[in-house]
């Protein structure tokens, strides 16, 4: 993406800070615009699909229009082409479990459970980039998080909040979003390439996958069955989070400190379980709000500098 060079700033100014807010709230209603979307006809693996399909569209207009041609040509270079399948594929799998996984757990439990990426990205970062080794104190946020994810998991069991396959497809799709973060920094020709064809290469790489994967489970689409709300979830988590929100995210990333921004991403599952429980009347748990507490104390650690 050809950005109009902005200076970098130290802090998040009231602007910033008010955006990101907004941000998070956005991407803390997805979970709930999935299974609403689900239950009103729309299947979630082709749900997943169509999703990824038309907000690759809507980012190749918007490449088209902002640098012309060339711009879209040179998405196809040769440098990101091998670990732009890569980075596709686990685009991919993360939602060819976490659209399901949704379907079988709550969205509260859900949203916290895909907001593990970060433990992921630090754990994996630790392993393969030696540059990145975490220090004592980043291991012990480590050790935080994951006691706060396990607690998750036994109070599901425990109380039958949600289901252990749910559960787990739901953090499965937070490990391939961590992983895929570890992708990005350990290929040079990624770590170099603009924002907004990282997000291309991730929403065209996984719409024939998704689309593919959908029909071989046996979803197909009945327009008939489909209800007005049901589009208006997938319009929701395509044009406004797949496209808008992720555009606007790269934005800030690029004028602002990286680790301040996104220290913010863990409001996300406040409002999930926010949302959850006042659209879908979902019981928000003391465990699942300790649990939840845990993993954004852990990783709050897991980002510092110390």
């Amino acid at each position: 993406m050809s950005v109009v060079a902005a200076a970098p700033r130290v802090r998040l100014d009231a602007v910033a800070i008010t955006i990101l807010v907004a941000l998070c709230a956005l991407w803390g209603l997805q979970q709930v615009a999935i299974k609403v979307a689900v239950a009103n006809g729309l299947p979630p693996v082709l749900q997943a699909g169509l999703r990824s399909l038309v907000a690759a569209l809507c980012v190749l207009g918007w490449i088209a229009a902002r640098e012309g041609r060339g711009a879209v040509a040179a998405l196809a270079s040769r440098d990101t082409l091998l670990p732009g399948l890569l980075l596709a594929a686990l685009f991919a799998l993360e939602f060819l479990v976490l659209f399901p996984g949704l379907s079988l757990t709550t969205a509260s439990r859900g949203v916290v459970f895909l907001y593990t990426a970060p433990f992921f990205t630090a754990l994996g970062a630790h392993l393969l980039l030696p540059a990145e080794r975490m220090r004592p104190r980043q291991a012990a946020g480590l050790t935080i998080a994951f006691a706060g994810v396990a607690a998750t998991f036994a109070e599901g069991l425990l109380a039958g909040g949600g289901s252990l396959r749910g559960d787990l497809m739901c953090l499965a799709g937070g490990a391939m979003w961590g992983v895929s973060t570890v992708v990005v920094k350990a290929s040079p020709a990624l770590a170099r390439a603009p924002s907004s064809k990282l997000l291309f290469l991730q929403l065209a790489g996984s719409a024939p996958p998704l689309l593919l994967g959908a029909w071989a489970l046996g979803e197909r689409l009945h327009v008939a069955d489909v209800a007005p709300v049901a589009w208006a979830g997938l319009f929701y988590q395509t044009v406004i989070v797949a496209f808008i929100s992720y555009l606007a995210w790269f934005r800030l990333v690029l004028i602002y400190p990286a680790g301040r921004v996104a220290g913010f991403t863990f409001l996300t599952p406040l409002f999930g379980i926010l949302a959850g429980s006042l659209l879908l009347g979902e019981h928000a748990s003391p465990a699942l709000l300790v649990g939840l507490v845990a993993i954004a104390t852990g990783m709050r650690l897991v980002n510092s500098r110390g």
